[in-house]
């Protein structure tokens, strides 16, 4: 079993509360989940509104296969245009 794990430090464009921020994130973790099966969580800056870290993590068979998962989850967040991805960390377990 691999674990593929990534932390990711966003910026939230154009939100002006906690509420908007919370909104903007829900909708982009159920989206996330639905579309790659994979966790997701916001595990920081909570009570920041214009910032969020995200944890994801994904298990496979293969290093490969985990790392692909990753890479298409980053993509599909990186695509959001109300984002901006600050800072990525990536790990294969």
């Amino acid at each position: 079993m691999i674990i593929g794990s990534a932390i990711l430090s966003l910026r939230i464009i154009g939100v002006q509360s906690l509420k908007e921020k919370r909104a903007v994130l829900l909708s982009l973790i159920r989206r996330t989940r639905n579309k790659y099966n994979a966790a997701i969580a916001e595990v920081g800056s909570q009570n920041l509104w214009q910032r969020a870290d995200l944890g994801i993590a994904v298990i496979s068979s293969t290093a490969k296969h985990a790392e692909v998962q990753l890479q298409n989850v980053v993509r599909f967040i990186e695509a959001e245009p109300r984002l901006e991805v600050v800072s990525l960390e990536t790990e294969i377990l």
